[in-house]
């Protein structure tokens, strides 16, 4: 314990010249204030200035205080001696002086009092850092020796995993001769008026969904002409589902706008949005004639919907002062039930396009043909006579076109022959949908097909983001907008 005031010396009051210690701060410090014996007194430890320890003849009225940051201001030693002090017998080094050699070491005060139910057995063993509950880590062993090679190995030892990764080619950016004229990424956007900005066509649209036995994956890309001149899409995509459960019915429709014509796109997405009409208010009927197989039902019912939807087509190019062959738009439809027993997968629309399917490896070409009768009359067979049984010869006819007639409407533009197939699907089957962006180089480049093929073949239908990636595979010179749909088999 320490008691009193300065060095050899009792002070009254027992300030140790601290700057800012005002009466009461040494209250339950162990030190006597004011009330302390005259006779006590107690020494720092500190050698005086000639290294022989504390000068008797200095007395406290004579001793005056020294800086704050000596010995004689703090009071105590840390470790006994000075660590700035390079002898017993030199001054103190100012705190602005040179570090010391040697770190200083760590200042050690009396223990204080133990709490109730402490036992010093607990601390035995332990360092001082590690708190009373803390437990000691094993001592580390050194590594077991390698088995040399030629070794057998434990018994009890596990054979190691194998990790086997199915093999699937890379994505490709393009295929064929070369690489196409226009960059692969998107380079203009569409103009937009900020009055109709419903107007507007996004660059890329994906979607996709299980139902029953078959994978469902569909996508439409503006082509690489159209994002270079920053035309909109003409190509629109539309997926639906119609009921619940067993009973369900899902379409895909896509359309193709007229080319060179400024709302190509609209009737495009109109004659999708028609179509989805129709089907869907009679997706119960259309249902069940797919389950059980009526072919001839779903041929005349899905011909009238197409012919309806395509009529207020041109009704609305009418409304719009338009003629309707600019206002007109190429639709491909495919229908399938989420009825897992039930793999009947109905086709049908009118215009260009391509229907594929991909059986055993090899790429099928199932597009329905439609028959055109091109030439002249056979003669016997529907031509006219020469002469009448009179003997008359037959005038010559000169091409000269009759005059269209007032009270009569103008003829109709032909329209498209209507196109349909249902056909069965096997397992391992993957059947392709798609619009003439895609259906031109899959004839047309072979190497097309077999990327396709590669990709296509595995296990699982890819992803959405796969497929995107195998839809946008480039081939020089065509560059059009494309719309596909894909159903795997399970």
């Amino acid at each position: 314990m320490w008691s009193g005031g300065g060095r050899g010396s009792s002070r009254s009051g027992g300030d140790l010249g601290l700057p800012g210690d005002g009466p009461g701060d040494g209250e339950g410090s162990g030190f006597s204030r004011g009330g302390a014996d005259p006779g006590l007194s107690w020494s720092s430890g500190y050698p005086g200035p000639s290294g022989s320890g504390e000068d008797p003849g200095l007395s406290s009225a004579d001793a005056e205080p020294g800086p704050w940051w000596s010995r004689e201001a703090t009071g105590f030693s840390p470790g006994g001696a000075d660590p700035r002090s390079s002898g017993g017998g030199e001054e103190p080094l100012p705190p602005w002086g040179p570090p010391p050699a040697e770190p200083p070491t760590p200042a050690t005060f009396p223990p204080g009092p133990t709490p109730p139910g402490f036992h010093a057995e607990s601390l035995r063993g332990r360092t001082p850092k590690e708190p009373p509950g803390a437990a000691v880590p094993p001592r580390p062993t050194a590594p077991p020796d390698p088995a040399p090679p030629g070794a057998a190995a434990p018994e009890d030892a596990l054979p190691e995993p194998v990790l086997t990764v199915p093999h699937q080619p890379p994505p490709v950016d393009h295929v064929g001769s070369g690489p196409p004229t226009y960059d692969a990424e998107p380079t203009a956007l569409p103009p937009a008026d900020p009055d109709d900005l419903d107007d507007l066509v996004a660059d890329t649209v994906l979607d996709g969904a299980r139902y029953g036995a078959s994978t469902l994956r569909a996508a439409s890309v503006r082509g690489d002409s159209a994002r270079f001149r920053g035309e909109p899409r003409r190509d629109s995509l539309l997926t639906a589902r119609f009921g619940a459960g067993e009973h369900a019915l899902v379409l895909v429709a896509m359309a193709t706008g007229a080319r060179a014509t400024p709302g190509a796109h609209r009737a495009a997405a109109e004659a999708c949005r028609w179509i989805g009409r129709a089907v869907g208010r009679s997706h119960a009927r259309l249902a069940e004639d797919i389950r059980a197989a009526r072919r001839g039902d779903l041929k005349s019912g899905l011909h009238r919907l197409t012919d309806r939807s395509l009529g207020k087509l041109r009704a609305s190019a009418a409304e719009q002062g338009i003629e309707p062959e600019e206002y007109t738009a190429g639709l491909r439809c495919l229908l399938l039930t989420g009825d897992p027993e039930c793999r009947t997968r109905v086709f049908f629309g009118v215009g260009d396009g391509g229907l594929f399917r991909l059986r055993d490896g090899e790429w099928q070409d199932i597009e329905p043909r439609v028959a055109e009768t091109t030439g002249e009359a056979v003669v016997g067979f529907g031509s006219l006579p020469h002469e009448t049984p009179e003997g008359d010869r037959l005038t010559m006819d000169l091409g000269i076109t009759t005059p269209p007639s007032p009270y009569e409407p103008a003829p109709e533009p032909p329209r498209e022959p209507f196109r349909f197939r249902a056909s069965v699907a096997r397992p391992g089957d993957t059947l392709l949908l798609c619009t003439g962006g895609l259906a031109e180089p899959l004839r047309g480049e072979p190497q097309l097909c077999e990327h396709l093929t590669e990709r296509w073949s595995a296990a699982e239908p890819p992803g959405l983001a796969a497929f995107l990636a195998d839809t946008q595979v480039r081939v020089k010179g065509y560059a059009d907008d494309r719309t596909v749909a894909a159903v795997w088999e399970a």
